[in-house]
C-alpha cells in the first residue's frame, strides 16, 4: 500500500465507528449465504448472539485506526491468532472472507463505496491476511513440533468424569491412539467439536485446561447452563454433561492461547476468579504448588455458593499444605458455617483483603463483567495495568490494557 491508499483508509475510520457493526452484520450473513458448510466452522452461538460481529467490528476499526502502523496491534493479532489456530482455520479461508467482506462494504457503502476505497481495502485486507497467515503458520508449525504435538482436529476418549459442584463437571481425555499429548502452560485451551443434531452442525468451542500439565491427559471442567433461554453455546456445554459420558470420543485441537504465567516467576502472583472463570487459573494454582514456589501465592475466588463451588477442597488442601499461599472466597449467599470458615460476603471486593501486595502480577477469569469490575478496582488501589492478566472467554471485546 502507498501513503494516499493508507490515507483513504484512514478516511473511512468514522463510518466504521458509526456503522461498523451493520457492516459485519450483513458480512456474516452474506458469508453464510453463499458458504453455508462454515457454520461448522463460526461458532453458530456467539453469530446469534452479536458477539463475533461486534468483536469484528472492533478489530476492522482498531486495523483502519493504525493502518500506518498494523505492527502495534500484534499482541492483539496473536491472541486472535491463537483462537484461528484452534479452530483449524488455513490460509485457503482468508480469500472466501476477503471477497465477501469487500462485496459487503459494495453494498453497505453503495455509491460512498468509491473504486478508489475499494481498492485500498482490498490492498489493506491481503496486507491483514497475510499477517495473519504468517503469524498462524508458525504456531502450527511449533504445535507440530512439540512432543506430542498435532495440527487441526484429533480424536479423544473420554476416559472419566467428576463432579466437581452441582454444576461444573470434568471430563479427563486421552487421545485415542494411546500416543502422548502436548504438555499444555497453564492457562491454555482448547477447542472440542461435536456434532449437534438439533442443528444439525458441527461445533467447536474453547474450553480451558484445568489440570496440572502432563503428556497422557487433559481435563476440561465444564459448567452446565441452567437458563430457561439456554443460547448455543450453552447447547454444547449441556451436550456434554448430558450426551458425553466415559468412552465417548470427541475431537480436539491442540493447545493454545496466551493467558499464561509470565517468566520469570520472580514476584508474587494473585489469581482471581468469578464463577467458570476458576479452570485455568486451576491448572496455574496446581503447577506452581507443584513446582518450587519461593514467592507468596494469593487465591481469590468468587461463585453464588458452596454448592457451585468448584475445586473447593482441592484448593483448601493446597492452601494448606504451602505456607506461601493464600486463600480468599467470596460467597453472594453465605451461611453459618460459611462465616466460620471466613468466607467473605459477595460480590468480591478486592478493597476487604489488605494483604494483596501492589509488586504482584495479577492474573484474572471469569464473565466479562466481573473482569471489567476487578481490573478498575485494581487500577484504583494503584496497581500498574501492565502487572494485569486477563482472559476473557468467548469473542475479545474487552480492551482494558
Amino acid at each position: 500500500m502507498n501513503e494516499n491508499q493508507r490515507n483513504i483508509i484512514l478516511s473511512t475510520v468514522p463510518v466504521l465507528k458509526e456503522g461498523g457493526l451493520a457492516l459485519t452484520t450483513h458480512f456474516y450473513k452474506r458469508l453464510f449465504l453463499h458458504h453455508p458448510e462454515l457454520k461448522n466452522t463460526f461458532n453458530m452461538g456467539n453469530q446469534k448472539s452479536g458477539k463475533q460481529q461486534q468483536a469484528l467490528a472492533m478489530a476492522v476499526l482498531a486495523y483502519a485506526e493504525h493502518i500506518a502502523n498494523p505492527g502495534v496491534l500484534l499482541p492483539e493479532l496473536e491472541k486472535i491468532g491463537h483462537k484461528h489456530v484452534s479452530l483449524d482455520i488455513r490460509p485457503e479461508h482468508y480469500p472466501i472472507v476477503g471477497n465477501h467482506l469487500l462485496a459487503s462494504i459494495k453494498e453497505v457503502l453503495g455509491d460512498a463505496a468509491t473504486p478508489q476505497i475499494l481498492e485500498a481495502w482490498e490492498l489493506a485486507y491481503q496486507e491483514l491476511a497475510d499477517l495473519m497467515i504468517n503469524l498462524e503458520s508458525k504456531m502450527y508449525q511449533t504445535q507440530s513440533a512439540l512432543p506430542g504435538g498435532w495440527t487441526g482436529w484429533r480424536p479423544f476418549v473420554v476416559s472419566k468424569t467428576v463432579n466437581e459442584s452441582e454444576e461444573i463437571t470434568s471430563f479427563y481425555l486421552k487421545p485415542s491412539d494411546g500416543g502422548e499429548v502436548v504438555r499444555h502452560l497453564p492457562g491454555q485451551f482448547i477447542s472440542l467439536k461435536v456434532f449437534l443434531p438439533d442443528l444439525q452442525l458441527n461445533q467447536a468451542r474453547q474450553y480451558s485446561l484445568s489440570n496440572l500439565p502432563n503428556d497422557k491427559e487433559y481435563r476440561i471442567s465444564v459448567k452446565r447452563e441452567k437458563d430457561s433461554r439456554l443460547n448455543i453455546n450453552g447447547m454444547i456445554s449441556n451436550h456434554l454433561h448430558d450426551h458425553i459420558g466415559e468412552g465417548a470420543i470427541v475431537n480436539l485441537s491442540a493447545p493454545t492461547g496466551d493467558f499464561t504465567l509470565s517468566e520469570p516467576m520472580n514476584r508474587p502472583l494473585t489469581l482471581i476468579s468469578g464463577g467458570v472463570g476458576i479452570t485455568p487459573l486451576m491448572s496455574m494454582l496446581e503447577t506452581l504448588a507443584t513446582t518450587t514456589l519461593t514467592h507468596p501465592l494469593t487465591w481469590v475466588h468468587a461463585c453464588r455458593n458452596k454448592s457451585v463451588h468448584a475445586f473447593r477442597e482441592p484448593v483448601q488442601q493446597l492452601a494448606a499444605s504451602h505456607s506461601l499461599i493464600e486463600k480468599h472466597v467470596f460467597y453472594d449467599q453465605l451461611d453459618t458455617q460459611d462465616r466460620r470458615e471466613g468466607i467473605h460476603a459477595g460480590p468480591m471486593d478486592l478493597e476487604k483483603l489488605p494483604s494483596l501486595r501492589e509488586d504482584s502480577r495479577f492474573y484474572i477469569c471469569g464473565p466479562a463483567g466481573f473482569i471489567k469490575a476487578q481490573h478498575a478496582t485494581l487500577l484504583e488501589m494503584g496497581i500498574p495495568k501492565e502487572s494485569i492478566f486477563f482472559e476473557e472467554f468467548g469473542p475479545q471485546t474487552l480492551h482494558l490494557n
